[in-house]
């Protein structure tokens, strides 16, 4: 089966568009921020941490990882040059609570970048190096506060090839 997405973008003046998606949701792209607008390269960024965001989440829950605060800090560097493609994303995942466990996290994150999460599939097959890594605080009995890289995906590499030699 196939899932299909859709959206009709229109011309609004200068550089602002906005949109209504198949799911009903109207974004407006363009080049004002302080007007709200959205930078497009700057959603592929967020989309890219909340794919991730949504798969670490529902994975850590399964193996009920006791959180108490989750974020996402992402960091996109675009190159100058025409295309002004992506050539690195670093995401890192900041995971808080008294029964957190960094091998648990680094697991969910790992099958995030390797199996569940489709964009960053479609950023680590194309020109764009994603490094995914973890800042994990624990608050329980025994605090602890560890950070690391957990793997590299891309550039030009597919992350379900990258999946078989790490699985």
């Amino acid at each position: 089966m196939t899932t299909i997405r859709t959206a009709v973008l229109r011309h609004e003046g200068a550089l602002t568009f906005s949109t209504v998606t198949g799911t009903g949701r109207s974004p407006v792209f363009g080049d004002a921020a302080g007007d709200g607008e959205l930078s497009p390269v700057e959603t592929v960024v967020v989309a890219l941490a909340a794919c991730s965001a949504m798969d670490v989440v529902s994975i850590a829950l399964k193996k009920r990882q006791d959180f108490t605060r989750y974020e996402i800090h992402v960091r996109g560097d675009q190159r100058d040059e025409y295309p002004q493609v992506l050539t690195r994303i670093d995401v890192t995942h900041e995971v808080e609570g008294p029964g957190v466990s960094v091998a648990a996290i680094r697991r969910c994150i790992e099958l995030s970048a390797t199996k569940y999460c489709p964009v960053n599939a479609m950023l680590s097959a194309g020109a764009t190096e994603v490094h995914h890594g973890y800042h994990v605080i624990g608050t329980g009995p025994r605090p602890f506060d560890e950070s690391a890289e957990v793997l590299v995906t891309g550039p030009y590499r597919r992350p379900d090839v990258l999946a078989d030699q790490t699985g």
